[in-house]
Parts: C-alpha cells; structure tokens; sequence
C-alpha cells in the first residue's frame, strides 16, 4: 500500500503562498494598488509606501503609482481636500488637528493647506467648537473646578482648536466659569488640635 504524499511548499500560484487561505495571489504592484484605493482612499507617499513593503522599492511600484496619478485615481490635492472636510464636518476636529491627521497620512505638505482653507470655507471652526464644547459638557458635572476647566480646555486642544478661540468661547458662557476648590486644609488642621 502506497503511502499519499504530502505537498512540501505551497507553489507560487496557490492561495496558500501568500500566508492567507483563500485570498488570491497580488500579480503586480498595479492590481495591488486599485484593490487598496477600492477599500479607502490613499495618498500618493502613503500607497508608495505600502505597495514597497509589499513588492520593495521596485521599478513596478514606481510605474503603478504614475499610472494611477495618470488616470486621476491617485491625487493629493483631492485626497486632502475630502479628507480634511470629512473630519470638519463629521469629527468636528479643528484645523491643527486636521492638519496632523493629514501630516500622518503623508499627504504632500504643499497639498495641505489649500485643503484646509477650502474645508473650512466650508464649515465654520466656531461653529465646530460650539458642538465639541456642547458634546464636552454633557458628561461634565457644573459647576467647574479650576481643574475641570483645565481639563475641558486640554482636550479642545487636542481636538485642534486654538487656545484663544477656546478661551473667547469659555468666556462668552458664564455658567462655565470656574469656581474655587474648596480649600481641605482647615479640616486637616481641626484634627491635628
């Protein structure tokens, strides 16, 4: 009786060569790059630098990205632009924070703020600031400690807004201004006698 022999390495063409079952091999650096750019968009830099850590620093890689620049599907400028008055209009991120988002997509820096001139021509940043302070409030109990003012201003920081327009906002509301902390120091001073 003959023992069945067992497959020694996964060939080339299989499914299995590419560590995942069931997903079909990527021919080249081009069908890659339109599978990727169908699931979200990318930048230029930032699908450069994908399709290398796929298939190295190759002339294909290189080819497939002018191609795709040629046929329109691959445009910083556009890509910044959609991307910046997505987070305006549904983050409701300010524009520092928006142009970090962009900075860490590797969108080209040239392409940056031309978007988010136009993004916020679009969507007033004050308005934006109004509905982060409103969300912001709703878990906050009033009336605000100096240290809950600290943190409520720190994190519309860290949304992207600028720290005079939080203030003017912070200001403009009297129920958000802060209150002294009640100072423990004659209690402890009561149990020490």
């Amino acid at each position: 009786m003959e023992k069945p022999k067992k497959p020694l390495k996964a060939e080339a063409g299989s499914s299995f060569a590419n560590g995942k079952a069931g997903s079909a091999p990527s021919p080249d650096p081009f069908s890659t790059a339109v599978r990727l750019l169908a699931r979200r968009p990318y930048s230029a830099a930032e699908l450069r630098r994908t399709l290398e850590k796929r298939y190295g620093e190759t002339e294909e890689v290189r080819e497939a990205i002018a191609r795709l620049r040629q046929l329109g599907y691959l445009d910083d400028r556009k890509f910044a632009l959609q991307y910046a008055s997505f987070l305006a209009r549904h983050r409701a991120f300010g524009r520092e924070r928006i142009r970090r988002e962009l900075k860490a997509r590797l969108v080209d820096y040239r392409a940056i703020d031309p978007a988010l001139e136009q993004a916020f021509q679009e969507t007033n940043e004050r308005d934006l600031l109004e509905r982060a302070l409103e969300k912001k409030l709703r878990t906050i109990r009033l009336p605000l400690t100096p240290r809950k003012f600290y943190s409520l201003c720190q994190s519309l920081m860290r949304l992207g807004f600028r720290s005079d327009d939080i203030m003017k906002t912070m200001r403009s509301r009297p129920e958000l201004k802060p209150v002294a902390e009640e100072a423990e120091l004659p209690e402890a001073e009561e149990g020490q006698k």
